[in-house]
């Protein structure tokens, strides 16, 4: 007060002091300071210095309770199937914040809704490849050929049949990406848009080649990408202990193991180039010159939001332009419907066992769900199984059957005491948020591998498919049920997953994160963030 004191009648200096008191804030501040001088510019000098430290304190509480960000236009370029739920968590966050979103999708969209709340979507008259009813087939076939003991020609035939629908997939996602770049109105209409940033999954590789068009940054959801694990792409990877999957191995290897681990890079660089590279590299050169190589361009992300967290992964080398967001869907539990509340209740001091194998496998073989049922049966627990096959002629009346289930507010209940699943990665990680113990089915896909991990750090239990049935799966349940170190080992995994000072969406304003990461990367004369890996040809 000194200084109002000496300076009473020197009312330049007084709004100078006041101007730069609130230059911090909004200039909303500024206005109705120098509103108030205005109305009571004749009053006592003290009255006005009341009035602005009354309106200076109400506008410092306004601006806390409700933070000026800056509101963004984000462009997302996503990857169908069961990618899209984390990317959908990621496109509400932004839109939650303020934030503009623009969704493009292809007409055949599996997964992605054409209208929302959330977010604006351009639908682009062309099959984006994803198909249901195949990878359904698929999956079905595999567990069809493990369950018989097929011979390893059946599986190799399987196999290719894959390779050549990932083929037809990334060709589609071309096509997509031509079809934009052809409309010129389309693409004009992106142009005078303005996009802050292009959000993608690097699942496929569209976003990338729209982002290069468009030159703006690139921001990859990451946790595969076309090339496979995505740390493959961007960090040194050294193979002597950074398994690669599908081996399922860990990072403490034998010499055998670095050596198995060897073949599956060299096979998965041969099928990058058979099945991915020719694609993309075409679409590169046609769009962009020869000289351009595609994979310097995806190598060259400005920002990867990795789906990755330490708890689970095994520690490997990183770069600076990561940022780990392993578990980012995950959140406490709401309170279950009333039916499923009354079943779970009523199972007492015994608990509730839940069991889904994912969105693919809707269905098992009869004898497999039989074999299953039965060992639910023998079980005081309740039992809670998302299962849409035929019902089970076993199957105990301590379980319910259902086509589909809360699954993350199930696990965040605290009678939950075991978790059967196929090993998909957002399960994976919501049992770990709420410290459920697993048993492990996986089947297809990266799922063997996941598990493995979990395996490795003392909380799951794996069963091979071709060789389950009633006994072992009984004898599983029973292990992890009965011996505490499952549940304590989890437990632990949850409290580090946990302890952080925020959770990663909250760590800041995403968009502002984003902004903010790409301008300090994206700089020809600042690549801080990137190694001279990113240069190196790919072979």
């Amino acid at each position: 007060m000194e200084f109002f004191h000496a300076n009473r009648k020197n009312k330049d200096h007084c709004i100078a002091f006041c101007f730069a008191y609130v230059s911090w804030n909004t200039l909303v501040t500024a206005v109705c300071f120098f509103s108030i001088l205005f109305v009571f510019q004749s009053a006592p000098f003290e009255n006005i210095l009341k009035m602005f430290l009354l309106s200076a304190t109400i506008i410092s509480l306004l601006a806390a309770i409700f933070p000026a960000a800056h509101s963004g236009k984000v462009l997302v370029f996503p990857h169908d199937g069961s990618h899209w739920v984390n990317m959908r968590v990621l496109v509400e966050e932004l839109h939650s914040r303020g934030h503009a979103v623009t969704v493009i999708r292809a007409s055949d969209s599996w997964y992605i809704s054409e209208t929302s709340p959330h977010y604006n979507t351009v639908t682009v008259d062309i099959a984006g490849g994803s198909n249901e009813d195949f990878f359904r087939l698929f999956v079905s076939e595999v567990i069809q050929i493990k369950r018989s003991k097929g011979s390893v020609w059946a599986r190799f035939a399987l196999d290719m049949e894959l390779k050549n629908k990932f083929f037809e997939l990334h060709r589609k996602v071309c096509d997509m990406v031509t079809y934009i770049f052809e409309k010129k109105q389309l693409i004009k209409s992106f142009q005078d848009a303005k996009y802050d940033v292009v959000l993608t999954d690097p699942a496929n590789g569209g976003g990338v080649m729209l982002a290069h068009y468009l030159r703006l940054p690139l921001v990859f959801n990451a946790r595969w990408t076309v090339h496979g694990e995505a740390h493959f792409a961007i960090a040194p990877s050294p193979l002597s202990y950074v398994p690669l999957p599908p081996s399922e191995l860990s990072d403490e290897m034998t010499f055998f193991d670095r050596v198995k681990n060897m073949l599956f890079y060299t096979m998965r660089m041969h099928l990058y180039k058979q099945v991915v590279g020719p694609h993309y590299s075409a679409l590169s050169s046609r769009y962009f010159g020869p000289d351009v190589d595609y994979f310097s361009l995806f190598q060259a992300a400005d920002l990867w939001l990795m789906r990755v967290d330490f708890v689970f992964e095994f520690p490997r080398p990183t770069m600076p332009n990561v940022i780990y967001m392993g578990g980012f869907q995950c959140k406490p539990a709401k309170p279950l419907p009333e039916h499923l509340e009354d079943f779970v209740q009523s199972s007492g001091e015994h608990g509730v066992i839940i069991m889904s194998l994912g969105t693919l496998i809707a269905k098992l073989p009869h004898d497999l769900a039989d074999g299953i049922a039965a060992a639910f049966a023998k079980l005081p627990q309740k039992v809670i199984w998302r299962y849409k096959g035929d019902r089970p002629a076993t199957l105990g009346d301590n379980t319910l059957l259902v086509d589909w289930m809360p699954q993350n507010d199930l696990l965040g209940h605290p009678k939950i005491k075991l978790f059967v699943s196929h090993g998909g990665t957002n399960g994976i990680y919501e049992a770990i948020y709420h410290g459920v113990p697993i048993v492990g089915i996986p089947i297809v896909f990266d799922q063997a591998d996941n598990l493995s991990r979990l395996r490795a750090k003392g909380v799951a239990k794996v069963m091979d498919i071709s060789e389950l049935d009633g006994k072992i799966f009984h004898e599983a349940i029973q292990e992890v049920l009965n011996q505490p170190s499952y549940r304590m080992n989890m437990q632990r995994l949850s409290r580090l997953h946990r302890d952080q000072p925020m959770k990663p969406l909250e760590q800041r304003p995403l968009l502002d994160r984003v902004c903010h990461e790409t301008q300090r990367c994206c700089s020809p004369e600042n690549r801080v963030l990137q190694t001279a890996l990113v240069f190196l040809p790919l072979a």
